[in-house]
């Protein structure tokens, strides 16, 4: 399979603020991080999104074999381990996702890793989604209409997360399912690609 490269940005050694320890864990790396999402299943007739790294390399996927916006989706790394189930709660009109273990099991009792919901309200003709985890609170904003969007901590304002259309190195804007994601340092990873996971399933993009 052919590895796709991300466009880096030239301020990837610039220093940045560190961000919550809410969302570190030992999927968090201690440098600025590039990811390319397409928002495309690599299994046939499925939807959902495939995250590849700096070196080309697939590192996070989703593969929805239900219509889009299903209500249960997982999602996993290459080799298929599940790292976060994510159910959507029809009555209270928000997403949890669940962490699992490291075989991919998650307890029947287990509470949410964290809870995600639209507010009802448009600002500045941005979408603005609330999120919880453990204490701590972030919002993701998304711009209407457009394939871009920044995920925000509450506590500090600073941006943990921020995607935008994926540009080739000759200026080419490729098309709205293709994204760069930056990803600041010290965060979660796999955190950051289950809240853009939920924000694909609400957005009807996976």
């Amino acid at each position: 399979m052919s590895k796709v490269h991300p466009l880096v940005s030239s301020d990837r050694n610039e220093s940045s603020s560190s961000s919550s320890a809410c969302c570190s864990s030992s999927m968090a790396d201690s440098k600025k991080e590039t990811f390319t999402i397409w928002m495309k299943s690599l299994v046939m007739q499925a939807n959902g999104c495939t995250v590849y790294n700096e070196n080309g390399e697939i590192v996070f996927r989703v593969d929805n074999y239900d219509k889009k916006g299903s209500s249960e989706v997982y999602l996993m790394d290459l080799q298929g381990r599940v790292l976060f189930t994510i159910r959507k709660q029809l009555l209270f009109r928000q997403w949890k996702g669940y962490k699992n273990d490291a075989d991919g099991l998650k307890s029947k009792s287990q509470k949410p890793f964290f809870q995600i919901r639209k507010i009802s309200r448009i600002l500045k003709g941005n979408l603005i989604y609330k999120i919880s985890q453990d204490g701590c609170y972030y919002k993701l904003e998304a711009s209407a209409g457009k394939s871009a969007f920044k995920i925000t901590n509450c506590s500090n304002g600073v941006v943990i997360a921020k995607a935008t259309r994926k540009q080739t190195s000759t200026g080419i804007v490729l098309g709205d399912d293709v994204l760069t994601l930056m990803v600041e340092p010290n965060v979660d990873h796999s955190f950051v690609m289950a809240l853009v996971t939920v924000y694909g399933l609400m957005m009807n993009r996976l």
